[in-house]
């Protein structure tokens, strides 16, 4: 039979045709990575590496080495003035605590007599008492006062109650008694004041 007139007459491809197709290689396909891809045609320019002149290191190094220098010298300074500070304050610690002791030797004394004299009980006691109010004025003088305690509302903020006791003709939290004095030097609390305070319960009960 004849092929019509308007059809196109294929090649006929045999097997040993691909097989001979496949065995040519391949052209390489140039490799791109994202922005390094180099434009077709421009030419790769290397990067000269930077030079400092010598003068120019002479300088920086000089620079260097006077940074470090004052560096050192601020190190000093500051320890310098730290023992320095240090030595201020245990000098004005000791100042302070000499300076306090001196007015209390004039009261010791005192007590050393009393205790080399040879008077009666009466006499001794009297002697005592007067030691005690020559203390009370160094206190006075060194700004530290005794805690109100006797008929004074119970405070634990200065107080310190040794026991409570049922007193039903006084107040409730009354301070009757005073065991052991307490001081406090401005607003400081030196240390509470140790009281027995009264405990009324037809106050409690009202």
């Amino acid at each position: 039979m004849r092929p019509p007139r308007n059809s196109k007459i294929m090649p006929r491809i045999t097997i040993d045709d691909k097989k001979a197709a496949e065995k040519q290689p391949r052209e390489a396909e140039p490799e791109t990575n994202g922005s390094d891809a180099v434009p077709a045609g421009e030419e790769i320019v290397p990067v000269e590496t930077a030079t400092v002149p010598q003068e120019e290191y002479d300088r920086l190094k000089a620079e260097r080495d006077l940074l470090f220098d004052r560096l050192a010298r601020l190190q000093a300074e500051f320890d310098n003035a730290r023992k320095r500070e240090a030595k201020d304050r245990a000098d004005f610690r000791d100042y302070a605590v000499g300076n306090a002791a001196e007015q209390f030797l004039p009261v010791l004394d005192n007590f050393q007599l009393a205790l080399k004299s040879q008077g009666s009980a009466e006499q001794l006691r009297t002697g005592v008492e007067l030691i005690v109010k020559q203390m009370e004025e160094v206190l006075r003088s060194l700004n530290i006062q005794a805690v109100e305690t006797v008929g004074a509302p119970f405070d634990p903020r200065v107080h310190e109650a040794l026991e409570m006791v049922e007193r039903n003709d006084l107040p409730d939290h009354q301070v009757f008694e005073e065991v052991r004095r307490g001081y406090r030097i401005r607003e400081r609390l030196l240390r509470p004041a140790l009281v027995r305070v009264a405990s009324n319960a037809q106050q409690k009960e009202a």
